[in-house]
């Protein structure tokens, strides 16, 4: 206790101070990433995260795209800033986006540097294998500002992750398998990819998978020392059973051709986005 007319410690808050005070917590709130608006304007560099963002309902948000974006239909009406390793800095900028999302497959890690010196918000998506998935869009929702809508999402693929390994019971045979991405020249799908992470879900071998490349040149007669007991083709963008016809031929020795084990998928397993669950459906329905 203080005796009658000692000295007393207190704090005074003046208007100065009270105003100081709430200036520091505005700037606090606006420079927080968690507490920042969500972007109104997005430019998106890469065809998967394109999908992901009309999957959670921002495709209203994307003021531009790649060339190379054409799924879902709308996606091809969107402003082209040119490719995935070539983007045009100029085009992204007169969009004048709140925020550019790249991917750290496609996209030159300089452009996300040049980018950002120009004070431009980015955001790369790196989920690159399978199990990486559901991940990626929670953190790719979060930042835009839908945590729901890409947890739905990423529960959803987890869900079809879940139920394809149970499958794994219904293959009992470990099948060799070949992807053919593209016939002639022959380039397969080998280890570091979707589709080999798809082939090892279901318990298959995928005989590209200890290649020193992601999408490796196989010779013929590579593909006949193998022997794989199963084909697939995937169409891509093109339609391209004429062009395999050749390379059929070829390999008609191999397991595959001669018990009719061949099979043309779409394209649904090349993008590290939403459509690998139908790609997922189409490689379990021949598969059985």
């Amino acid at each position: 206790m203080h005796r009658s007319g000692s000295p007393s410690v207190f704090f005074r808050i003046t208007p100065f101070l009270l105003s100081s005070f709430l200036f520091a917590i505005l700037a606090l709130c606006l420079s927080s990433p968690l507490l920042a608006a969500p972007p109104e304007r997005i430019v998106s560099l890469a065809p998967n995260v394109t999908e992901i963002l009309f999957a959670i309902g921002l495709g209203d948000r994307l003021a531009g795209v790649t060339q190379f974006c054409d799924y879902p239909e709308e996606a091809k009406k969107k402003p082209k800033v040119g490719g995935m390793s070539n983007p045009s800095l100029e085009a992204v900028i007169s969009l004048k986006p709140d925020i550019v999302v790249l991917t750290t497959d496609g996209n030159p890690k300089e452009f996300e540097e040049r980018l950002r010196s120009l004070k431009i918000r980015t955001f790369v998506f790196r989920a690159r294998r399978l199990p990486e998935l559901p991940a990626g869009v929670r953190e790719l929702g979060a930042v835009l500002g839908v945590p729901d809508k890409a947890d739905a999402l990423a529960k959803k693929i987890e869900d079809a992750l879940a139920g394809a390994s149970l499958q794994k019971k219904l293959f009992p045979d470990r099948k060799k398998i070949l992807f053919v991405v593209w016939p002639e020249p022959l380039i397969v799908a080998g280890r570091g990819t979707v589709i080999d992470d798809v082939i090892a879900l279901f318990g298959q071998e995928n005989i590209a998978a200890q290649a020193k490349t992601s999408y490796p040149k196989y010779s013929v007669e590579e593909v006949l020392r193998q022997s794989p007991d199963i084909v697939f083709i995937g169409k891509g963008h093109t339609e391209i059973r004429e062009m395999s016809e050749g390379f059929l031929n070829k390999i008609a020795l191999a397991p595959a051709v001669k018990k009719g084990k061949v099979f043309f998928l779409s394209d649904n397993l090349y993008r590290m986005g939403p459509r690998i669950l139908r790609g997922i459906e189409e490689m379990a329905a021949c598969l059985q």
